[in-house]
């Protein structure tokens, strides 16, 4: 298909893409490059000016790279609205609308009206109103921008679920170490034009990654945070009150280690972690490389 508005320049060109159920699809390119256009197109929300979306699932759920509602209404009673649409009871939508937010941790509580959340936490709600019902689609625009980094790993949580249970999760992500780490397939778009990158070598073989846990110093020194959950190769970051903890993939262990010394940090250990794309980090197999 090739999309264009009226007269202008076309935004997409002869886009010819497919993504699989039990698939985690990832389109990867610059700002401009037509992604965000895409996926509009892949959910219903905009036409195709030539060709066909050839199928698209009965549930789609959906977080467009913006969601900042200037509604009083409450988180909670948001989502149990959109649930009630989306042809569930009343109890039933407030349920799921009370697990997905306390699985995300919604900061501020679920009586927090959405004008007054931030950017993390209305994504956090974003992501709640696309899995209300379980979708056979799971689109996601820039889906780890603004979130927190738990909610980072529950987001990839997520999609495992959604793809291990037959459907079919499809994001956008500029950062080619997040591709790499999320997608079994990954589309480079630019300048309008989309082409395959490739299965990723962990959809078809295993994935190696280590999980480093460090910790102060100490002589007392505050270490600084260099942004983990931008660093290449990482996985999945968790705070916890004596330090932190990071997963990384194995071949970007020893750049982190550096970067963790660089920046204050004690390494307190370093676990190996490996496993295939059939597998959840919870039911991996640990040898310890201390």
């Amino acid at each position: 298909m090739s999309k264009r508005y009226g007269r202008g320049d076309w935004i997409l060109r002869d886009v010819d893409v497919e993504a699989p159920a039990g698939e985690v699809v990832a389109f990867a390119g610059g700002n401009g490059s037509g992604k965000s256009t895409l996926l509009r197109i892949a959910v219903g929300l905009s036409r195709p000016t030539r060709g066909t979306v050839a199928t698209r699932p009965a549930v789609v759920g959906y977080v467009p790279d913006r969601f900042s509602p200037n509604e009083r209404m409450s988180a909670v009673a948001y989502l149990t609205h959109m649930g009630r649409v989306r042809g569930l009871s009343t109890s039933a939508a407030s349920s799921r609308a009370n697990q997905l937010l306390d699985r995300l941790a919604l900061v501020g509580g679920k009586q927090a009206p959405l004008r007054s959340l931030s950017k993390g936490n209305s994504q956090k709600v974003a992501l709640a109103q696309a899995l209300l019902v379980e979708p056979g689609l799971l689109v996601l625009d820039e889906p780890w921008s603004g979130l927190d980094a738990d909610a980072h790993g529950v987001l990839a949580e997520i999609t495992t679920e959604v793809a291990g249970s037959g459907g079919t999760v499809v994001f956008t992500d500029h950062r080619e170490s997040v591709t790499r780490a999320r997608a079994t397939r990954t589309y480079l778009v630019s300048k309008g034009h989309v082409a395959l990158r490739g299965p990723e070598p962990w959809a078809t073989e295993y994935r190696l990654s280590s999980d480093v846990v460090l910790t102060t110093r100490q002589d007392g020194r505050v270490p600084q945070d260099p942004k983990w959950e931008e660093l290449d190769g990482v996985l999945a970051v968790s705070r916890q009150a004596s330090g932190i903890r990071v997963r990384v993939a194995r071949e970007s262990t020893d750049a982190l280690l550096i970067t963790a010394l660089q920046h204050g940090w004690s390494v307190e250990r370093v676990t190996g972690t490996v496993m295939d794309h059939d597998r959840t980090p919870d039911a991996a197999t640990n040898g310890d490389l201390r």
